[in-house]
């Protein structure tokens, strides 16, 4: 599954991978094992999608963070362990809930799916890092279902096409006893025709535009310095990182200069203050801003993740509101953790909730930090008042690995679903341009140094997600169980006790061993 994201985006893959785990699950429950076993299988398939799929927290703690390889090994192993635990919570419950009927229990698996997937974004503030919805990004014709629903929705329409894609292949393949020939009382049209609909009705969805542009086009450089991460926070490097971000941002002029997260590699009060107005005459010559990602300080060890705008506008900062666990803050009882992990201002304070928009260029911005634009919910909070999304990156971190492909991935989610464009910033890639519908206008090369000219638009308006966020799909998920779930057919209600034996079988070492199957 993890090739259905970023950077091959093979989003079918996802369908697949998703209908194998439908198939497995229920065998679970036609061959009458328990919950235990259903949740082992989803715990191993959310497991692998883990561990492959964020193996980049590895290189950030050992690599980066000074951690012994083998302790980052095994903390690596024990988060995914502990994000694997909401797939195997769906598992047994769709056991636990499942009945007869193709039809329902491919809404069921669904259902639940994307209520464990939420779950994983929202418990212990949330990682909703590889939700299934992210891969289905434009080309996938399931995209046109972000600005109704979110990525929540896309994961469900997503899962559901995976259930219904299994039924189609076991009957064309006649595997676990479904006839391969004939008019079976499953009819392999009907899945067909399910699929059909969920693909045609995300692709007219996607032809629609929810928003509106407004005002002028405005120039734009995204600036790319580049600076390795093992370097970054050397004494002796600082002066060259200033000299680097100064020159791009002279050679590039624009309305609006964008540099990345944490640019100048040290607290504001640090920075030379002939320096930030030499930033800000660059961004006054072109009557435009210029915005920086810099640390904050207040004193009494309180410090913040900001970004600060110079220019024709005035002094504006927006500071991170949500911070990442062991890289922002450290949660109680894990100093020790951090001690282990040499990552320099790894205890922020969060920024103030639903801070407005800045007013840059002519534009109301929404600004959103690194981590922050994985959080659907919490970007829309600056909506519809923002004409604009900008994200500023550090992932460096992560070296050359999966994480910033996917990252951007991410950023053409949030664009669809806000109606907005998105401008990314990053330190060492991926710096970008989205449109609107998702598609990448521009992207620098990552690990190279350079700045991302354009020309974009501000656009208004109000997608249905802005307006209504992840309740309403939240919710559909679980009418869908409630409709779904524990509803016995006809047939097996009138059916003898001795018939429904193999369903109450209770979880042991002999329930476990696979049973014959009953002749249909």
């Amino acid at each position: 599954m993890v090739t259905a994201f970023a950077p091959l985006a093979w989003f079918i893959v996802a369908w697949l991978s998703l209908g194998g785990l439908f198939v497995l699950l229920g065998r679970t429950v036609d061959e009458g094992r328990c919950a235990r076993d259903a949740a082992l299988v989803a715990a191993s398939h959310g497991f692998g999608l883990f561990l492959a799929g964020v193996s980049w927290i590895h290189v950030s703690l050992s690599v980066f963070g000074g951690m012994p390889a083998a302790v980052a090994a095994l903390a690596t192993v024990l988060f995914c362990l502990l994000l694997s635990v909401f797939a195997a919570l769906a598992g047994a419950l769709y056991v636990r809930l499942a009945a007869t009927g193709w039809l329902r229990r491919a809404l069921l698996f669904a259902a639940l799916w994307t209520l464990g997937e939420w779950l994983r974004g929202w418990v212990l503030t949330g990682f909703p890092w590889l939700t299934a919805g992210y891969a289905q990004a434009p080309p996938s014709p399931l995209a046109g279902y972000a600005p109704l629903l979110g990525v929540p929705g896309v994961s469900l329409a997503s899962a559901l096409v995976g259930a219904l894609l299994s039924e189609v292949l076991r009957r064309w393949l006649a595997i676990d006893g479904c006839p391969a020939r004939g008019w079976p009382r499953w009819c392999p049209a009907l899945p067909i025709a399910g699929i059909a609909l969920i693909l045609a009705a995300g692709q007219i969805l996607h032809e629609l535009r929810w928003t509106q542009p407004v005002g002028e086009p405005i120039s734009v450089a995204l600036l790319q310095g580049n600076v390795a991460q093992e370097m970054k926070w050397r004494p002796e490097r600082f002066a060259e990182s200033l000299r680097i971000y100064y020159q791009l941002a002279r050679d590039h002029p624009a309305q609006l200069t964008v540099l990345p997260e944490t640019a100048l590699p040290a607290f504001l009060d640090q920075v030379p203050v002939e320096y930030l107005y030499a930033l800000q005459e660059l961004a006054q010559r072109q009557n435009g801003d210029l915005l920086l990602g810099v640390a904050v300080s207040e004193g009494h060890r309180k410090y913040f993740n900001s970004a600060l705008s110079l220019g024709a506008s005035g002094r504006q900062r927006y500071d991170k509101v949500h911070l990442v666990p062991f890289g922002e803050f450290v949660p109680p009882g894990f100093a020790w953790f951090m001690a282990l992990a040499n990552i320099p201002m790894s205890d922020f304070t969060a920024g103030l909730p639903r801070q407005p928009p800045l007013l840059l260029a002519g534009q109301q911005v929404a600004i959103n930090i690194c981590y922050e634009d994985v959080f659907g919910e919490e970007i829309i909070d600056s909506l519809p008042a923002a004409t604009l999304l900008v994200n500023i990156s550090n992932v460096a971190w992560f070296g050359d690995s999966l994480a910033p492909a996917q990252h951007l991935q991410i950023a053409r989610m949030r664009a669809l679903e806000s109606g907005r464009m998105m401008l990314r910033a990053t330190n060492t890639g991926m710096t970008a341009i989205v449109d609107v519908d998702g598609s990448v206008r521009a992207v620098l090369p990552p690990f190279t140094r350079g700045a991302l000219r354009g020309e974009v638009r501000g656009h208004t308006g109000a997608t249905p997600y802005v307006r209504w966020g992840n309740w309403p799909v939240v919710v559909l998920a679980l009418l869908l169980v409630a409709v779904t779930g524990c509803r016995r057919s006809r047939a097996e209600r009138g059916s003898g006790p001795a018939d429904r034996s193999s369903s109450s079988i209770p979880c042991s070492r002999w329930s476990r061993r696979r049973l014959p199957r009953k002749a249909s």
